[in-house]
């Protein structure tokens, strides 16, 4: 191909065209794929999103039970109380109401 402007061009089409190329067989690729399942805690810890909000930290496993025990947390295999969910858990402190939702979040998405 020249050097020249006209050669410039179809270069450039050309590279334009494979780049479009590459997304559409990208695109192809991706829809055999399931989509991400999206988290939003609050929709899954429901009431005791808003509860984890105004307890005090740092609080142990133990604690949450006694005082959240039978808040419902949906699973999975549907809603359970948060102490069904913690019940085969080790008792661990927690420092922030998002340390908790991380850990609820892991075993309820097991």
């Amino acid at each position: 191909m020249a050097d020249d402007k006209q050669g410039r061009d179809e270069k450039a089409d050309n590279e334009k065209r494979r780049q479009r190329e590459r997304m559409q067989e990208e695109a192809r690729t991706r829809a055999d794929e399931e989509e991400p399942v999206r988290v939003d805690s609050g929709e899954q810890l429901g009431d005791l999103d808003g509860a984890l909000e105004t307890h005090n930290y740092p609080t142990t496993t133990d604690e949450l039970v006694e005082a959240y025990g039978g808040y419902e947390i949906e699973t999975q295999g549907g809603t359970k109380s948060l102490n069904k969910v913690l019940a085969g858990t080790d008792n661990q402190q927690y420092d922030s109401p998002m340390d908790v939702r991380q850990r609820l979040l892991g075993l309820v998405h097991r």
